[in-house]
């Protein structure tokens, strides 16, 4: 298969894209690919690192208010297009996806004017602006949660859930707690609010050291990068027991999720593939700054199928952390049983499902 594919911005549109990459390089591995980004975007560097062909477009988002850089996104738009028309001319793509980000915007666009084949792939519960805009012209669309279903056009979409489901399920681990000086024969609790740390639950964990270091569990906590020294600047007088490890970052996450008792964090699309791929009990709390409040209805998802808690950042404090994580980590049971649940609800072979779609509509 030749295959463009395009995705940018954060993570949660880049990491799928790869997903996806992976699986068809697996499948017919002398496939062409090329993948087209922002020169904003993270997915320059994470994509370059693949070894793939990597073209960036120079786009932006709109401004949700009014403002004259509006003027320069359409504008920034229309060259994307018209340059996107041009890598599509020349590289003769059987099919286009995009997984979300602006820069898919023009490049999907792009190819549906042309008549190329094309599918995008919607990671969350409430649709972004973008594949909203391109569900009009698209042949197929495939989502990662039931309730984005009918926010589409019914005869388009498509349940096919997060690719990266898939590569996390299929990934070998080696990894031992033991590795970071914890046991290896202890239940453990992972805590982490994404690459770039979360302050509140950053600051409910520090509320709550004390007392996890009194506790028969471990807990790794997770600060992000840039917030890692001013938490153990916090942390100066505190003497952490041998339980409770405090990190900057975990670049090799999908490694460690397979050895995690309990996963404290955010419900971003990519997290919850992850976590619902290992069947892994969670306790979400949702960031109340993204667009839609998509992260509360992607949470909601696992609490109404009893796979996960829910903490609302405005309730979350050291001492609502430490009552929800002990009621699980002090129920074997329960715990277990959000396990099962929680895998119930994985989709292991979403990029199969993925690229299956996009060979439906391969002519």
């Amino acid at each position: 298969m030749r295959l463009i594919i395009s995705g940018g911005g954060t993570g949660g549109h880049i990491y799928p894209a790869l997903a996806i990459i992976e699986d068809l390089l697996k499948q017919e591995p002398d496939s062409e690919i090329l993948y087209v980004g922002s020169e904003r975007g993270l997915e320059g560097g994470i994509v370059k690192k693949q070894g793939l062909k990597f073209i960036a477009l120079e786009i932006q988002g709109f401004k949700r208010s009014l403002s004259l850089d509006n003027f320069k996104t359409v504008a920034l738009f229309l060259k994307s297009v018209k340059k996107s028309k041009q890598i599509i001319k020349d590289f003769k793509p059987d099919v286009v996806i995009g997984t979300g980000g602006y820069v898919s915007g023009a490049v999907v666009y792009a190819a549906a004017r042309m008549k190329v084949p094309t599918l995008i792939h919607e990671q969350n519960s409430v649709v972004g602006l973008t594949n909203k805009f391109l569900s009009r012209f698209v042949d197929k669309i495939g989502v990662g949660f039931e309730a984005a279903k009918s926010q589409f056009p019914a005869d388009k979409v498509e349940f096919v859930g997060n690719p990266r489901a898939q590569q996390v399920a299929n990934m070998h681990s080696d990894f031992k707690w033991s590795n970071i000086g914890l046991a290896d024969n202890k239940q453990t609790v992972l805590i982490f609010g994404g690459s770039q740390g979360a302050p509140k639950i950053n600051s409910a964990v520090v509320d709550a050291i004390n007392k996890f270091s009194q506790r028969d569990y471990q807990v790794v906590f997770v600060t992000g990068q840039k917030r890692y020294d001013g938490i153990m600047q916090q942390l100066d007088k505190v003497q952490l027991a041998n339980n409770v490890k405090v990190l900057p970052y975990i670049d090799n996450m999908p490694s460690v999720l397979p050895r995690v008792d309990l996963i404290v964090g955010r419900s971003g699309a990519t997290s919850i593939a992850e976590i619902t791929a290992l069947g892994i009990p969670a306790i979400l709390i949702p960031s109340p700054y993204v667009t839609a409040d998509h992260q509360t209805k992607n949470t909601m998802s696992l609490v109404d199928n009893h796979a996960a808690l829910m903490i609302k950042e405005d309730e979350l404090n050291g001492e609502s952390l430490l009552k929800n994580i002990d009621r699980l980590m002090h129920d074997d049971d329960e715990r277990n049983q959000m396990a099962e649940h929680s895998k119930q609800m994985g989709v292991v072979d979403s990029a199969d499902r993925v690229l299956n779609l996009a060979r439906s509509i391969h002519k």
